[in-house]
């Protein structure tokens, strides 16, 4: 019975694995692919142009979008997470009147797409002078990324022992104290996970980067993409190098704070 339930923990890995490398496979097939030639299928070239990735390198103009890509990813990622633990220990372990209330109010951010404000939001940016500049796309992402933030560490604040939130208050601990002392060494895997997916959000973040910076020089790592399309024709293997550049820090994060992020998802899914 054991070695059935392996086989079938070890088959279903397998498949779960292939639906992740088939379409990572099939798109490096189609980068490799000589310029212009027809792509039907999953067929790995004969003559693999490799060259293709350095082409779509300067076609892209990738060393300048994802420095640009890298400015607003570093500058989200710590306030985003900051606030985030924050407030998900406000409404976590902090009772106080309204909280509730607060909190599913806040979560309205998690179900509402940010597609239907984008036009009001450029407006409003405009306003206050803030289109063409990276606190224009930083600020708005911030507050987009915090609802799930919020819900995440909440989360986690609720899964861990009131115990050791008495005791330290016994101790004369402040709520500050309690959180920087008592809470967060036992959140590192949390907060890890939370920074590498709102890494990952803010890095493929495309239409709010599109719509707000105007200046070429200031477009993010997606926008490069758009490079490759044209009116009347598509490089397709441009393109599909292009693809696999810009998700190359994705795939180095993931990497880097793997085991971190598997242990945070375990924490955050234990108490909701």
């Amino acid at each position: 019975m054991k070695a059935l339930r392996n086989i079938g923990s070890y088959g279903f890995l397998l498949v779960m694995s292939a639906i992740v490398i088939i379409p990572l496979l099939s798109i490096l097939s189609v980068a490799l692919q000589p310029s212009g030639s027809f792509i039907a299928g999953l067929t790995w070239p004969t003559n693999p142009q490799w060259s293709n990735f350095s082409n779509a390198w300067t076609t892209g103009s990738f060393a300048t979008l994802m420095g640009s890509s890298a400015i607003v990813a570093l500058g989200v990622v710590p306030i985003a997470v900051g606030i985030s633990v924050l407030a998900g220990y406000a409404f976590g372990i902090m009772k106080f009147r309204g909280s509730n209330i607060i909190f599913y109010a806040l979560l309205i951010g998690l179900v509402m797409p940010y597609e239907a404000t984008i036009a009001p939001l450029y407006y409003n940016l405009r306003g206050v002078g803030l289109t063409d500049n990276y606190l224009g796309v930083i600020l708005p992402e911030i507050a987009l990324f915090i609802s799930f933030g919020t819900f995440w560490m909440r989360a986690f604040f609720l899964s861990t022992p009131r115990a050791l939130v008495e005791a330290a208050k016994l101790d004369g601990a402040t709520p500050l104290g309690i959180l920087s002392r008592v809470l967060l060494p036992l959140a590192t895997p949390a907060i890890t996970t939370l920074a590498a997916l709102f890494f990952i959000w803010s890095w493929n973040e495309f239409l709010l980067a599109l719509v707000i910076l105007q200046s070429p020089e200031l477009q993010t790592a997606p926008a490069g993409l758009g490079l490759f399309v044209g009116q009347r024709s598509t490089d397709i293997q441009g393109l599909a190098a292009g693809a696999l550049i810009i998700t190359i820090p994705v795939i180095v994060v993931y990497i880097v704070l793997q085991r971190k992020i598997i242990s945070g998802m375990l924490q955050g899914a234990v108490k909701g």
